[in-house]
């Protein structure tokens, strides 16, 4: 498939400098071949328009049989057009002859016979090209529908995951407005700067990661707020935001488990979030203690966010991720271990517009 898709990122170009290498070979071969030799050379300019009708003889084949005849009504079709195709050039390439070549040259090949062969060849070679682009042109149509797949596929997660983060927000600010007013304006405002990453950047291919950095840091912080001093909540950060870039809300699916099943039964309960990257690579985990589980703890938007996110991980960073899910001695820890893609580029310099994140340690 390296191959293929070489040649499909310069599809025209490869025909255009097929078609500019072949012609001139195959009519001036010939001519070159002839030499010294004066007669073969004036037969050749006396039949040099017998030699420019191969040109429609080969994009006929090439650019209409093989496309359209071929591929709509099959090789029965088509090998019956090809044959007709042959006959017709052979005709007209003989009459042509019979009445270009002078009377005093060489005329004993002016038969049907041996108008058939060069045809036959020239078609053949029509043939092998037209079927190479033919199947460029599949594969490239393959990869795009392939690739809408996929597009398709990663807006319907994260049209899952907003809704699904947006709720469990909401039903943090109800318990402050019930229970803490006065916490409720800078919770909102943290809120409002979430709302603005995920309306205006997580729609976004792919986003800066000082910024996806910058939501989990919001995120947690708003849950302290929360929780106060009902739950130790630590958060480790360390690297340097360069040029790296991430595919947005990857991360804090893992972390709303956390809290989502790290609370409640949980006695002394823990959360432990570390995330150190470089220009390289990321590395990211969370901690929580568990505790017993009923079914009625359960729902059936249960575990959405980390299905979303495993299969948004297959799809966008295939061969680029490990992710780990363990769950021992009363502790559940997710690890994830991402590469970052630079699309060949090892010498990226830090942008003016993204600052450094220095170490950072949150502890409640």
């Amino acid at each position: 498939m390296k191959f293929l898709s070489l040649k499909i990122s310069s599809g025209q170009k490869f025909r255009l400098l097929f078609h500019l290498v072949f012609w001139p070979v195959w009519i001036g071969f010939p001519l070159v071949n002839a030499g010294d030799n004066e007669q073969f050379r004036r037969l050749y300019f006396s039949i040099l328009p017998v030699f420019l009708t191969n040109i429609p003889l080969f994009l006929v084949n090439s650019e209409w049989l093989i496309p359209h005849v071929f591929r709509k009504r099959g090789i029965g079709v088509y090998l019956l057009a090809l044959l007709g195709l042959i006959i017709s050039f052979s005709t007209i390439q003989l009459f042509m002859k019979e009445w270009l070549i002078p009377p005093d040259l060489n005329r004993h090949h002016l038969d049907l016979f041996w108008a058939f062969i060069p045809v036959s060849f020239l078609t053949a070679i029509s043939t092998g090209y037209g079927f190479i682009v033919y199947l460029l042109q599949q594969e490239k149509t393959r990869q795009e529908e392939q690739r809408e797949r996929l597009q398709s596929e990663v807006s319907f997660l994260r049209s899952q995951i907003s809704p699904h983060f947006i709720f469990n927000i909401l039903n943090s600010i109800v318990y402050l407005i019930r229970s803490k007013s006065a916490l409720a304006e800078p919770v909102i405002i943290k809120l409002s700067e979430l709302m603005r990453y995920m309306l205006y950047e997580s729609g976004d291919t792919q986003v800066p990661l000082d910024k996806e950095v910058d939501y989990l840091k919001n995120y947690v912080e708003l849950q302290k707020i929360r929780f106060e001093e009902d739950i130790e909540i630590k958060l480790n950060i360390e690297g340097q935001a360069n040029a790296q870039v991430i595919e947005p809300m990857l991360m804090i699916p893992f972390v709303e488990n956390a809290f989502k099943h790290g609370v409640g039964m949980v006695a002394s309960p823990v959360i432990d979030i570390r995330l150190q990257f470089n220009l390289h690579e990321l590395n990211f985990s969370v901690r929580n203690k568990t505790g017993p589980e009923t079914s009625e703890d359960k729902d059936n938007n249960s575990g959405i966010g980390l299905r979303n996110v495993k299969r948004r991980l297959e799809l966008l960073y295939p061969g680029k991720h490990q992710l780990e899910l363990n769950e021992t001695g009363g502790w559940f820890e997710v690890k994830l271990n991402l590469k970052f893609c630079y699309e060949g580029r090892s010498d990226l310099k830090k942008p003016a517009n993204l600052p450094d994140i220095q170490a950072t340690k949150i502890l409640a």
